[in-house]
């Protein structure tokens, strides 16, 4: 392998990739908010080694199509991992303006990660299919909604089995753990330990993609709504039109003027200190009503509330004879005509 003929450049590897390693465990077992200037620092740091980390096994040609996962050396295999760790920490990152494009870069450091473990036959899984988020078609046809259930079903179904093998595998890393570390472990198990280790981030990849289309999904559709509100506040900000009349010429416009009867000559207050001045108000220009008037004015209206004391005792009578025909039949009380 091309790994084996460097000699130079082999030690910094495994530094790179352990330190980096150690930057993400912490990054993601800390208690501070993902904002915070330490984890961010962290988070840096870690994307600044898994780059370095990332050109060195392009130059060495560590992994190649020609290969199989039996031709990789046992302590190789875990550099695999840095595609997926590059995901992992560009997911940290925390910039709102900069969230989709994030998003897009975490997606595609997934993508490649499981890609190149699904050429390896690391584990039995399926790719996630590349989505046009932009041209999403919906329709309401049977088939669709049938097919839609379907891969829904299935993807449940699936999310089960990795949650499944998620437990088995951490269970056996634990148990694989002290003894690689330690230097005690032979060649198996180390290989052993780390496509566990594969698998279990094929199961995070998996999981974070489909998180990732959601999310961005989620951002493509408030960008769009935004982008209509800015429009239509646009379209409020423009200043009014100013009314105009078609005519045929100057004259007809002088004549009829701007299509109603006047136009405004004066205000309110205007008007009210020229009819003041004039005498012309209701206080001023007409006659205070005398006492006879107002006579006049409560004998009429102690005749209507007499006429309506009159109505309501001609109301309750009726009602109270109706009353008396309903408790009463027919010939109650003639004593003539009994049998």
């Amino acid at each position: 392998m091309a790994a084996s003929e460097d000699g130079l450049q082999l030690p910094r590897l495994p530094e790179l990739f352990e330190s980096s390693q150690q930057l993400l465990e912490e990054v993601e077992v800390m208690d501070e908010p993902t904002g915070s200037r330490t984890i961010q620092d962290k988070v840096c740091k870690g994307l600044d080694l898994l780059e370095q980390a990332a050109e060195m096994l392009s130059q060495l040609d560590l992994f190649s199509r020609n290969e199989d996962l039996e031709d990789i050396c046992s302590t190789d295999l875990k550099y695999l991992m840095v595609p997926a760790f590059q995901g992992a920490l560009t997911m940290k990152q925390v910039n709102p303006s900069k969230r989709l494009d994030h998003l897009q870069w975490a997606r595609e450091y997934f993508i490649n990660y499981l890609t190149h473990c699904h050429y390896y036959h690391v584990a039995d899984f399926e790719l996630p299919k590349t989505k046009n988020n932009t041209a999403e078609i919906n329709t309401a046809s049977s088939s669709v909604a049938c097919a839609n259930l379907v891969a829904m079903a299935s993807q449940r179904k699936a999310k089960i089995e990795r949650y499944k093998q998620k437990k088995e595998v951490e269970q056996r890393l634990s148990a694989l753990k002290s003894a690689v570390e330690s230097g005690q472990a032979d060649d198996e198990q180390v290989r052993e330990y780390y496509l566990l280790h594969l698998r279990r981030w094929i199961g995070i990849s998996l999981e974070e993609v489909e998180c990732i289309d959601q999310e961005i999904k989620i951002l493509r559709e408030k960008d769009s709504s935004r982008e209509a509100s800015t429009s239509h506040s646009s379209l409020q900000d423009r200043p009014p039109l100013k009314s105009f009349i078609l005519t045929r010429d100057n004259t007809q416009a002088k004549v009829f003027g701007a299509g109603y009867p006047s136009l405004a000559t004066m205000t309110v207050s205007d008007w009210y200190e020229q009819h003041q001045q004039c005498g012309a108000l209701p206080d001023q220009g007409i006659a205070k009503a005398t006492s006879a008037d107002f006579k006049r004015v409560a004998q009429q209206q102690e005749d209507e509330e007499k006429e309506r004391e009159d109505n309501e005792k001609v109301l309750h009578r009726a009602r109270e004879w109706d009353d008396w025909k309903h408790t009463h039949p027919r010939g109650y009380g003639n004593r003539q005509n009994m049998g």
